[in-house]
């Protein structure tokens, strides 16, 4: 007989949003394949469920899909879950995923919390319309990149960051992008939930220091005069500036701010035209 697996949403902070489906699950699993049974047991204890916990994390998930795979061809349910949200989403998981699919094992997904969704809606930012990039990259070269790619998109953008990096990365947003509106969502569902809205530059002003729980950034997309109607008058500006005898590169900073265009567009279109 075939086994199941189970992927499991989890509480993003309170542990009461939950739903009744996966707590019945998580009680009646063979097997609780967590990121961090140590995690996975607090909420577990909460509701006083009793299950064997098996670690399933970034750096051992290849190898324990594998294991996992070999229990359930022998009729073991398995519930997967992460310390928070949904498995597989900038957490361990999908290569699990992927390889029951591959088998020809059931999978069944039980929806739950998300903190993609609760920062979208609570951003004040259109989301009918929005695409989620994870986290950007690390290096800044390498994020500079991913966001020029991202430029023109007209959806709204949600991202998840470090807070040990969120400051560099508004910054970044704000040379890229352009001041555009934006929301950071910190803390959600927990005690010190916070949601600060504005344009990046008055995000920035208002963050506190240091920055201190999980951050998801929600924003605005491109408008359809971005990069048309915008460019081409932050260039205009910027030819004003540098025939007033500011630097080119200081007078697309400038204008590209002011206009919410992009810099390096404004720079290049600046350097053209000379």
């Amino acid at each position: 007989m075939t086994g199941r697996l189970f992927v499991c949403a989890t509480p993003i902070g309170n542990l009461e949003d939950v739903t009744l489906r996966v707590l019945r699950v998580l009680a009646e699993a063979d097997l609780v394949a967590a990121e961090d049974t140590r995690r996975t047991r607090k909420l577990l204890s909460h509701y006083k469920i009793s299950a064997t916990l098996v670690s399933v994390s970034e750096v051992n998930e290849r190898k324990q899909a594998e294991f996992l795979i070999g229990r359930m061809k022998s009729g073991t349910r398995v519930a997967l879950v992460t310390d928070a949200g949904m498995p597989g989403i900038s957490d361990p998981g999908f290569q699990t995923i992927r390889r029951c699919i591959e088998e020809q094992i059931p999978v069944e997904v039980l929806p739950g919390a998300s903190s993609v969704l609760a920062a979208l809606i609570a951003s004040g930012i259109g989301p009918a319309r929005f695409c989620f990039d994870g986290f950007l990259p690390r290096k800044a070269g390498e994020r500079n990149t991913r966001l020029n790619q991202l430029a023109g998109e007209e959806r709204t953008v949600v991202f998840f960051e470090a807070p040990s990096r969120v400051r560099a990365t508004l910054e970044a947003l704000l040379e890229v992008l352009g001041d555009r509106k934006m929301a950071l969502a910190r803390e959600l569902t927990k005690v010190h939930e916070e949601v600060i809205r504005g344009k990046v530059s008055e995000v920035i002003e208002k963050l506190g220091d240091p920055v201190l729980g999980e951050i998801v950034l929600v924003v605005e997309g491109a408008g359809p005069s971005e990069p048309g109607g915008r460019l081409d008058a932050a260039v205009a500006e910027a030819k004003s500036l540098v025939a007033g005898g500011i630097a080119p590169s200081k007078a697309a900073a400038h204008a590209a701010k002011a206009h919410g265009a992009l810099r390096r567009a404004v720079y290049e279109r600046l350097i053209e035209g000379k």
